[in-house]
């Protein structure tokens, strides 16, 4: 009987993780619109802020530093407090980045941006906290999946439906009051609606493990690395190439008009909205990850090549569909990582893997900025351009695959042979 009781609370406390996980999914959402409008509108914000397409540039890629390294806060607060105060925490401090982006001051635009970095942070971090108390080990890839799934919604959303929105009926500055006004609302909602982490009867009694005791455990495994450096390079080709510097590609080196610069941009993240589940459950399905992943690292490599030497096979914006879709392999290391470490470290896994996937992105976009963006408004070769602009990216991919061979397997079909 007092067995039967027990299961039916936990199953009841499930059912209240995979709520809260709903609300969280509206943060992710929100969060990589935040990330991916600033590409609709650089122009807009040079003005704004006074500074060139490249000043623009460098303010929007200050958002990688913070959520790089507040990913390592977000994963420790999360172990060591829980989900209903860390959660909410990154979405007011989303909200105040937010707000202070819509100031027209390079002070107040470089603050707003590094606001924005920390408390995007916390979004999918909680996420696959929130997912891990909801969900079996068994759909847990899936759940991820889906997770990256409304994110990219979200990305897709910040290009696609924001840059028509901007240049008509809503200002840049009501862009970002709105969007802060939504990171409060959806903050609030989910504290009320997140559980308290309950405690163990015996709780104060153990002695407390150091504060940092997680992540000398997550960062003493080799696997971690390898993670966090091949979902970084995957990761690389979206958010910089596309997100950052996509639109201005497309419109100058391949002479698209804004509109078809901005869609086909925006189908990206749409391809992610596809990838991510879908592949997320295909290495559910087969029990192994490895496959998945490098899966949809070559379809990002050919679906690029194409782009790159036969431009006309496809139409831009399928070609870029189908990358997006492969693309979500990225998210597949986010599984091995949890896996390849103790259950009691998954928020500081995923804390870990953020800030390394991220800090690769911080690495390689200065690097991508200096050799190919900085020089976009004067070459002259506009097609060769483009093509060495795409070449350094399928380097970057060859680069991931070639790392992802060396992570181990940790899909359920290796932990029992009798999973298929």
């Amino acid at each position: 009987m007092e067995i039967t009781v027990e299961k039916t609370t936990s199953q009841k406390l499930r059912k209240i993780y995979v709520i809260a996980w709903i609300f969280g999914l509206v943060f992710y959402f929100l969060e990589y619109a935040v990330r991916s409008a600033p590409a609709v509108m650089i122009p807009e914000l040079s003005d704004i802020f006074g500074v060139s397409t490249i000043g623009v540039s460098a303010i929007l890629g200050t958002y990688y530093y913070t959520y790089s390294v507040t990913s390592l806060v977000s994963g420790i607060t999360l172990d060591k407090i829980g989900a209903k105060y860390t959660i909410p925490a990154g979405l007011f401090i989303l909200g105040l980045g937010c707000f202070l982006f819509s100031i027209p001051n390079t002070f107040a635009g470089n603050a707003g941006r590094l606001l924005q970095g920390a408390g995007s942070a916390f979004a999918f971090t909680g996420c696959v906290y929130l997912a891990t108390h909801g969900f079996s080990s068994r759909s847990l890839a899936t759940a991820i999946g889906f997770t990256q799934c409304l994110g990219m919604l979200g990305g897709s959303a910040g290009q696609f439906a924001v840059g028509p929105l901007v240049h008509s009926v809503l200002s840049v500055y009501g862009f970002w009051i709105y969007a802060a006004i939504a990171s409060l609302v959806v903050g609030v909602a989910l504290f009320l609606v997140t559980p308290s982490e309950p405690k163990s009867p015996g709780n104060n009694q153990e002695p407390k493990t150091p504060l940092l005791q997680p992540y000398k455990i997550v960062f003493t495994n080799p696997q971690s690395y390898l993670c966090g450096i091949v979902s970084g390079l995957l990761f690389a080709p979206t958010t910089i190439f596309i997100m950052t510097w996509g639109v201005a590609f497309f419109e100058q080196d391949l002479g698209f008009s804004y509109q078809q610069a901005t869609l086909v941009s925006s189908m990206v993240p749409l391809g992610w909205v596809i990838g991510c589940p879908l592949l997320g459950w295909f290495a559910d399905k087969i029990g192994r990850r490895k496959p998945a992943l490098l899966a949809g690292a070559l379809l990002m490599l050919l679906s690029l090549a194409q782009l790159i030497f036969l431009p006309g096979l496809l139409p831009a914006a399928a070609s870029r569909l189908l990358f997006g879709i492969g693309s979500g392999a990225a998210m597949i290391p986010y599984s091995v990582i949890k896996e390849a470490n103790p259950d009691q470290v998954k928020g500081s896994a995923t804390g870990a893997i953020n800030f390394l996937t991220f800090g690769v992105t911080a690495l390689l976009g200065p690097v991508f900025t200096r050799y190919y963006g900085q020089s976009l408004a004067t070459i002259t070769n506009h097609e060769a351009h483009f093509q060495a602009s795409g070449i350094f990216w399928m380097f970057i991919i060859v680069a991931a695959m070639g790392l992802s061979l060396l992570l181990q397997e940790t899909g359920p079909a290796v932990k029992n042979p009798a999973v298929r």
